[in-house]
């Protein structure tokens, strides 16, 4: 499979090059280290709900959510233990991202990398399965979390590697696609061993992930490495000889030598944690660090890893609850695939904004219509088959909108706007602070549900509406503009240009708007 053209870039240049069969292949098989990610935040939600689970480790949370009369609805799982079971994960992602994960990927390449990742991950899955105590499931989701700082720090940057300028926004979204696919195969898994008699079903749950951990392992042992990590290594003849195979056309000169350029001005660098903080790299780091924590703040994160538990919060039964977690998830998988056929096409920003209103609309929907059906009180156990239908299907709407918008675009973005001599620090602090905020929502969720109750989704639309405000004017497009280019959006930019710096090559750039 081939695809003509060439590769335009922001400057004038083109690189010629065609979507080869190599590099779609190579892009497939790495994004499925995404499904690592995606299969432990559907996993983690399942598992909680389920009887048995929480009778053998958390038996007070068992407890008070089978105390109906007693405890008010919004609050049947607030349980700080509980919580730390599902966000460990996250807090070891963050320090395996800063302290190890980008020090890897950049000096030993993308794929050890995912390779160490998905190791991690494979161990990691094997403890919770066999967990006996709380301890054992802490540790396990520790191994876990180190595993999804590795594989999230090399995949997107492997994939805008590999990709032409022309595809790689579609490319990329194989990522979040892998995801995505991650998340409702764990929300089926979770259905269908959540029937098993005698209560185990949870271990199959848990130490299931092992099989996505084994995808990007034996994925990673036959790909090929990036032209990028390669001329980083200093392997520059085998460099150009994978660039001559991805690009399938007979001469890659320009493009290699631009990549040459790029390696020995980022080799220049001693300090790329310091450099980050240049005033010249000041519209990276304002990215690296709001757009993972937009994307987190938009709420997804309590429908994708608590939907079991939000469900059954509300007046669903545990088997209800599943299910409509698994309908949430085939939609999350549905709209990732519009979102692959239209980012290259209609661009970066209309992705957001469209997204954003999109999901601004539906909290403020299912706000109102939990608050009309529990009010404050929580003093309702089951909801009318037509409030049960309409929240589901608001909340499959808002996950639509997040699975073309912020969902892939949080991770894309970020992959293709830094530069070399930075983009492996960048990508730490990018994966750090999404793995950080991940981690505060999946702590406070519970909490905040049991305090603020229905006004918790009107608290997430407020920020979504902060967020098309912030993608309005300070993001620019980055649509069809090599990587190798990019620095060229910000000097164009009406705000960024301010803070590059004059020895940026003068030319603007023909496809980015401020």
């Amino acid at each position: 499979m081939a695809g003509g053209g060439a590769v335009s870039s922001s400057n004038g240049k083109v690189y010629p090059g065609k979507l080869t069969t190599r590099v779609v292949v190579a892009c497939i098989v790495a994004a499925m280290g995404g499904m690592i990610f995606g299969y432990d935040l559907g996993v983690s939600g399942g598992v909680t709900s389920m009887d048995s689970f929480l009778e053998q480790f958390f038996p007070s949370v068992y407890q008070k959510q089978k105390a109906d009369d007693s405890t008010n609805q919004y609050c049947k799982f607030d349980s700080q233990i509980l919580t730390t079971f599902t966000s460990s994960l996250y807090v070891a992602a963050l320090f395996s991202s800063l302290f190890a994960a980008s020090w890897v990927t950049r000096r030993l390449g993308r794929k050890l990398s995912m390779l160490v990742g998905g190791a991690l991950f494979c161990a990691g899955a094997l403890i919770n399965g066999l967990a006996q105590n709380i301890a054992m499931l802490i540790v396990g989701r520790i191994l876990l979390g180190f595993g999804i700082g590795f594989g999230n720090q090399a995949v997107p940057l492997y994939l805008s590697e590999m990709a032409p300028s022309k595809y790689r926004g579609a490319l990329n979204f194989c990522f979040q696609l892998s995801i995505t696919l991650g998340i409702l195969i764990a929300n089926l898994v979770n259905y269908w061993f959540a029937q098993i008699e005698g209560g185990w079903g949870w271990r199959l749950s848990l130490g299931g992930a092992i099989v996505p951990a084994l995808f990007m392992i034996v994925g990673s042992l036959f790909l090929p490495e990036t032209p990028n990590s390669l001329i980083e290594m200093g392997k520059q003849d085998q460099a150009k000889a994978e660039l001559l195979k991805i690009r399938g056309v007979d001469n890659v000169d320009e493009e290699f030598e631009d990549l040459v350029a790029a390696s020995e001005a980022s080799k220049k660098v001693e300090h790329p944690w310091r450099n980050l903080l240049q005033r010249k790299y000041r519209p990276q780091l304002v990215m690296a660090i709001l757009i993972p924590f937009f994307q987190q703040i938009t709420g997804i994160n309590v429908i994708m890893f608590y939907a079991p538990v939000l469900f059954r919060t509300i007046g669903f039964g545990s088997s209800a609850s599943l299910t409509s977690a698994v309908i949430t998830g085939l939609v999350n998988v549905i709209a990732t695939f519009v979102a692959i056929y239209a980012v290259d096409k209609f661009g970066r920003k209309a992705l957001f904004y469209e997204g954003g209103i999109q999901m601004i609309i539906c909290q403020i929907i299912v706000a109102i219509l939990i608050g009309k059906e529990f009010g404050t009180s929580g003093d309702s156990d089951n909801l009318s088959k037509g409030y049960a239908i309409a929240i589901v299907a608001f909340i499959c709407i808002y996950v639509a909108g997040f699975a073309w918008s912020w969902g892939p675009l949080g991770w894309l973005v970020q992959s293709e706007i830094f530069p070399l001599e930075i983009r492996s620090a960048a990508q730490s602090i990018t994966v750090s602070v999404n793995m950080f905020f991940t981690f505060v929502i999946a702590q406070l969720f519970l909490m905040m549900l049991c305090r603020m109750k229905f006004g918790l989704f009107v608290f997430f639309a407020f920020f979504v509406v902060v967020m098309i405000v912030f993608v309005h004017y300070l993001l620019p497009e980055t649509k069809g503009i090599p990587i190798e280019d990019m620095a060229m959006v910000w000097k164009s930019h009406a705000f960024w240009k301010r803070f590059v710096d004059d020895d940026v090559d003068n030319e603007k750039p023909k496809k980015c708007s401020p």
